[in-house]
């Protein structure tokens, strides 16, 4: 049986130096946020999650932040420590990274995201003023030299036409990309998109079906909203390998994961994980590990605070 992941995309700032794509939630926060820093998640947050991935089966799908969240020094740091407590290699997706902190972060990296959103180059400069797809493009260069893999996002529904494909396959020919995660947009109250109800299934679909055809071997990751957990079958059937975008421990057990579960049992699928059934936690695992006690103890603390969360669901 064909074995389908969760991509638990873990955000680590709510801060973005940019701030200005205008289907993006960071670009209504950025006026609100006075000081970067405190925009920032914990470390013992960020490393309970990661330790929890690992426990419930589910993939780190990458760590998300906006442009300018995190310094060379900081990020590296958070990186080695996440790795420690996973315990394998990941994904990145926080913009355009110069090649010393790449070079510095391959020891822990799967592969690095180009939040690339859209191909069709007139919306791209309106949804994305500031982030020119030939910065991303240099980046995958030097993912090239250093053998990381390459991911790309791709928002449907921000006014594209199902033509543009053509386009997409042009970029993803000349990038050598790996990975594909297509979001369906989830307009956002604040953002130019507020008042969009986002694209129809079948239209989703078929930029999913339509890149499987062409790529097949090609990652592909579906990212329905709780919205759409109806169509993760359709999503699989149209060639989609794994799912993200999911508030998996928001809404652990809920009907919405049950709906997740029954969906891919359906497509004769194998689901890597569980949404529904809670994890044993290993205090002795957390406690040996090299950081120091009053981190472990928050890490220990955090994990339990989700886990009693994940219950109550």
């Amino acid at each position: 049986m064909k074995k389908v992941y969760f991509e638990r995309a873990i955000f680590i700032s709510w801060y973005c130096s940019l701030g200005d794509c205008t289907y993006c939630y960071m670009s209504t926060q950025k006026n609100l946020i006075e000081d970067p820093e405190k925009a920032k998640r914990s470390t013992s947050s960020l490393l309970a999650e990661a330790y929890l991935c690992k426990k419930l089966g589910w993939k780190i799908g990458n760590l998300a932040a906006g442009y300018g969240s995190y310094t060379h020094d900081s990020i590296l740091e958070l990186v080695k420590n996440i790795y420690e407590i996973y315990g394998k290699k990941f994904w990145l997706n926080i913009g355009v990274l110069p090649e010393k902190t790449i070079v510095a972060l391959q020891p822990y990296l799967e592969g690095i995201y180009g939040a690339v959103e859209t191909v069709n180059l007139d919306i791209h400069k309106k949804v994305s003023p500031n982030k020119p797809i030939a910065q991303i493009e240099n980046m995958f260069k030097i993912c090239d030299k250093y053998n990381l893999k390459k991911a790309m996002t791709f928002i449907v529904g921000m006014g594209e036409t199902i033509q543009d494909f053509e386009k997409l396959k042009e970029f993803i020919n000349k990038n050598k990309v790996d990975k594909i995660v297509f979001y369906a947009l989830n307009p956002i109250k604040g953002t130019m998109f507020e008042k969009s109800s986002g694209p129809e299934i079948e239209y989703y679909l078929e930029w999913i079906q339509k890149t499987r055809k062409t790529f097949p071997d090609i990652q592909i990751t579906a990212g329905p909203w709780v919205n759409r957990v109806g169509s993760v079958k359709m999503m699989l059937d149209a060639g989609a390998n794994a799912i993200t975008k999911f508030p998996a421990i928001k809404l652990f057990n809920s009907k919405h994961a049950k709906t997740i579960e029954n969906e891919i049992k359906e497509s004769n699928y194998e689901l890597q994980g569980t949404f529904t059934k809670l994890p044993e936690i290993n205090e002795e695992e957390i406690m040996g590990l090299s950081f120091d006690n009053s981190l472990k103890k928050g890490i220990l603390e955090k994990v339990k605070e989700y886990v009693s969360s994940m219950h109550k669901s």
